[in-house]
């Protein structure tokens, strides 16, 4: 099969498009025929990207860890799935992924998805979904009428948890650069904080920040964080704590039932996903170049009829 596939040498990582085996379905997993992948061209910097979960190498390896597809072989013991079925979810993150024409998935970590949600649409979902469902609900536990500080509200994370926060009742602040103020009110979000205009302070406090963004926005969050309330960032763990609040740094896990309710929400219109552009896999590399920049998500789609 067709594949992006990574590896190292002694000018670094790089990325190239060949040929590599099909893929084989383990105990309790599926292969998916791949329609669309999302991915985060910053893989190549996790660890996960170069070794298994025993820490033994494993590249050369294919980034991506979204998926879009069909399924297309169930391994021995494999249930709630079949052959055919259209899915969409997260693979595994030490091993090979989806910017491909196959994957193995295990299949707790994949949802049905209905046939009238488009692939690219799906794929760019898992991550950017989990992230901001398990960062506002499990994590931040908010509620309605409380206040949400959402940072880089403009991005894949960020645009999906103003629109949760929204739809939960509670009073949305996104945050974000000059000339997307538009953009995130636009996601449902009730104010607009400029973070190279505006003064952060001046939100005054909040119940939850919810930080992707990392570093001295994280920092000097803490600070709005009222007594009770919650910190929460993917960036890093946070160094300021707030007073008398919680500081919560986590990693997204992949989870069916929550992907199955952010694909509800999805086709019933209460989210909407922010997709840039939409690249070939031939055209995929150039994902990866430390210049390339576009607004929302790239998906690759890897099956040029993806109505399947």
């Amino acid at each position: 099969m067709k594949a992006v596939v990574a590896q190292q040498d002694s000018q670094g990582a790089r990325v190239s498009l060949t040929d590599i085996p099909d893929p084989h379905a383990a105990e309790n997993d599926v292969v998916v025929r791949v329609h669309a992948a999302g991915f985060t061209p910053g893989e190549l910097d996790w660890p996960g990207t170069w070794a298994d979960r025993s820490g033994r190498d494993r590249s050369p390896s294919v980034p991506g860890h979204e998926v879009s597809g069909v399924v297309a072989e169930l391994g021995y013991g494999t249930t709630g799935l079949t052959l055919g079925q259209r899915v969409f979810g997260v693979t595994d993150w030490a091993r090979n992924g989806t910017l491909a024409e196959y994957v193995a998935v295990e299949a707790r970590n994949l949802a049905p998805l209905s046939a009238d949600i488009d692939h690219v649409v799906a794929a760019a979902l898992p991550i950017s979904g989990l992230t901001a469902w398990q960062g506002l609900f499990v994590h931040g536990q908010i509620s309605a009428g409380q206040s949400v500080l959402v940072h880089g509200a403009a991005g894949a994370v960020g645009s999906v948890a103003v629109q949760l926060a929204h739809e939960a009742g509670a009073r949305v602040i996104g945050s974000g650069r000059t000339g997307q103020r538009e953009e995130v009110l636009g996601f449902k979000a009730d104010d607009f904080v400029d973070l190279t205009a505006d003064n952060l302070e001046d939100v005054g406090d909040v119940d939850v920040v919810f930080d992707v963004i990392g570093g001295e926005v994280l920092d000097r969050s803490a600070q709005l964080v009222r007594a009770g309330g919650v910190l929460v960032t993917i960036a890093e763990p946070p160094r300021v704590v707030p007073k008398g609040a919680r500081a919560v740094f986590f990693v997204v896990e992949p989870d069916r039932a929550q992907l199955a309710l952010l694909e509800r929400k999805l086709r019933e219109g209460k989210i909407r996903q922010n997709v840039g552009r939409v690249l070939s896999l031939d055209d995929a590399l150039s994902a990866f170049d430390p210049d390339y920049r576009t607004p929302g998500k790239t998906i690759v789609q890897v099956l040029e009829d993806a109505s399947g």
